[in-house]
């Protein structure tokens, strides 16, 4: 296959399992059909683990909060 550019043969190369085209004269790429979202679904991160619910942490009782103002809803005194 030629390259569109420059008429340079292209180059295949796998990345990541996806074989991608690209030319060494002026480093082109070109994908085909569906390559681009493999390439996107291989390079997104795993989503971290979802957090456990644990009881003890909400059975525990609250200490009422005083009506002294806003100062005290961003620090604590």
């Amino acid at each position: 296959m030629q390259c569109p550019v420059d008429g340079e043969t292209l180059v295949i190369a796998d990345r990541a399992g996806v074989e991608i085209d690209y030319c060494p004269k002026c480093r082109g790429v070109w994908l085909d059909r569906g390559e681009l979202d493999k390439i996107i679904d291989r390079s997104a991160p795993e989503a971290p683990p979802a957090r456990v619910w644990q009881a003890e942490e909400h059975d525990r009782p609250r200490k009422k909060k005083s009506r002294g103002g806003f100062l005290e809803d961003l620090f604590d005194f």
